[in-house]
Order: structure tokens, then sequence, then C-alpha cells
């Protein structure tokens, strides 16, 4: 079982929780939620629909019915609505303004089961963006597969569909996350020491060092959603444009007055920005493969934000920032 399927399966396998209604029910909301979020990427909808699930099965229970596994149910019902949420997301996310992000989660506040390597594999905002890329019903079919380990046929039963038609849906969706995500053999103290010393090089604004460990096709991406100034609406794409691009954005952060806080973001080694009173400005995180910065992320949308504290006036830190700019000799 490679890492992706590790990191649902233990979740899965969460069947024994009792009679009793409450008993694990933190750990039922966490399976729950995480279903939904590999599915959609959003904490608000994700949220909404980990509560209907839940719902459901206290109806279910209290109905009498006998539930084996009611961490199952929960993967099954958040599965079939996120399809339908999809589908409905698409056409907003068409009409988005700029790049759009998956809202950022951080897996090393408290003790939350997302922090184990494996898991957390499965949350990178890398494989999130690649996950956009497939149908509602291949995403689907390659989270049960290959995050929660379900067997075709039970696969089947959940979409209503012939357990060959999933196979090729999960095929085809297993072949464009392997074309647009390529597993590396990269250890995690690996992985944080290369983000340790890319993280002070960009503090630092140290251009040929963040040069240095940028892969040559390396991408930054800004998630401003339109309500952000200065936020770019386009990926950088190249190791020199990006490292010019972040010494240009540390300049600016500089004159801003915000301070970092290192953290972990979706599993990865990330950045958390706020300004002078402790404010959200925005949440950065890294990919990294075959010793390389392979992407950076930066989440700057306010709403995208808010679940995660108080954030900050973007248009007035701009505005302070252009003001302190040293002036054209």
């Amino acid at each position: 079982m490679d890492g992706f399927a590790a990191a649902g399966h233990g979740a899965v396998m969460m069947s024994g929780m009792g009679d009793d209604p409450s008993e694990g029910f933190e750990e039922l909301r966490q399976t729950a939620f995480g279903a939904a979020y590999r599915m959609l990427g959003s904490v608000s909808e994700s949220e909404d629909l980990a509560q209907e699930a839940l719902l459901r099965l206290h109806r279910e229970r209290e109905a009498g019915k006998e539930i084996d596994s009611p961490a199952g149910f929960l993967v099954t019902v958040v599965t079939r609505l996120g399809i339908d949420e999809l589908r409905s997301a698409r056409a907003r996310r068409e009409t988005y303004v700029g790049e759009w992000l998956p809202e950022p989660i951080l897996t090393a506040e408290g003790d939350d089961p997302a922090r184990h390597a494996e898991i957390a594999d499965s949350l990178s905002v890398a494989l999130l963006m690649v996950l956009e890329r497939l149908s509602p019903e291949q995403r689907a079919v390659f989270l049960l597969r290959e995050v929660f380990d379900y067997p075709y046929e039970r696969i089947a039963d959940i979409l209503g569909k012939s357990t060959g038609a999933v196979r090729k849906l999960g095929s085809r969706a297993r072949q464009q996350v392997e074309k647009d995500e390529p597993r590396f053999e990269t250890s995690p103290e690996q992985r944080d020491r290369l983000a340790e010393r890319f993280f002070e090089a960009f503090e630092e604004g140290n251009l040929e060092e963040l040069e240095a460990m940028l892969a040559e096709d390396a991408i930054v991406r800004g998630d401003g959603g339109g309500k952000v100034p200065g936020a770019r609406r386009a990926p950088i794409q190249g190791r020199v444009r990006c490292a010019r691009a972040m010494r240009a954005a540390r300049r600016l952060i500089g004159r801003m007055g915000l301070t970092f806080r290192r953290t972990e973001v979706n599993g990865q080694p990330g950045l958390v920005t706020v300004d002078p009173d402790g404010k959200l400005v925005g949440v950065f995180t890294v990919d990294v493969a075959e010793g390389r910065i392979r992407e950076l992320d930066g989440i700057f949308n306010p709403d995208k934000l808010r679940h995660l504290g108080p954030v900050a006036d973007h248009e007035a830190l701009f505005r302070a920032g252009r003001m302190r700019a040293p002036r054209a000799d």
C-alpha cells in the first residue's frame, strides 16, 4: 500500500465505535471533514458536508438501524454530496478572479491526526490543485481508492456504477495525478531542512540562495480572489523569475511591518504572515521534489483566511507599503 492508501486506511477502519452515538464523535467528525476537504478544498463547504453526514448518521441510529462502520457511512455520504457540490463549484471557480487555491488548514495546531506524514501527503496544496483538474467522479474514485483504500466494488456501489466503469475512472485519474504530481523519494526530514533554509533565505531577501534552492520549472502562485491589492492573477514560472518575485515580495512585506511564524500548512512546511496587530495577512506553503523547491503557494484572499482568525486590512497595509517605498532617483 502506498502513501496515499495508508493515509486514509486508518480513518476508515475506525468502525468499532460502540453503541453509544456520542462515542468517538470527534474522530468521526475529523473523518467526515477530512474526506470532504479532500473533495472540495474548502473549509466552510467541508464543514457543512461533514455536519450533514453526521446528522444523517444520527438519524439512522435514532431509527434503530445498525451501522457496522460509522466512519465508512460518513465517507460514503460525504463522497456522494461532494460530487454534487463539485459540479456546482466548477461554475463558481470558472468566474473566480485570479488563481484559485484551496483554503489552508494548519495541520500542526493541536493533536490533529493529519500531522501523520502519510495523511498529510494527501492534504498538500499541490495535490489538491492536481485533483482540481479531474472530473468530480474521477476525484471521488481516486480519493476512495488511493487515500481511503476502498475496494473497487464498494466504490461502484457508492457511485452507482459498474465495477469496470469505476476501474476506468480510477485508472485515468491516477494517470493524470502521476503525470502532474510525480512522487519523489524525499524524506520529511530532508523536506523540512530544505524548507527551513528556504524560509531563512526568503526572510533575508537573499536572491542567490532562493534561486539555488528552486527547481528549474518552479512555480509561484498567489490567491487574492480579486480582493487584495498587488496580488498577481497569474502564476509565475521559472527559477529566475520566481526568485526575483519572491525577493520583491519580501521587500514589500518588510515595508508593511509584517512578521512571520513558521508552521505546518496542509501537512507541508509553511509560513503564516501577520500584521503588527497580529492579524492574518497570508499563508504560504512550499512543495519539495528531488531536493528542490518546486512550488510556493500563497493564500491572501480574506475569505479563505477567516477560519484561522482575525484578518488584516490588506488595502491599508498596501497603502502603507507603497508610501514607505524608496523614491526613484
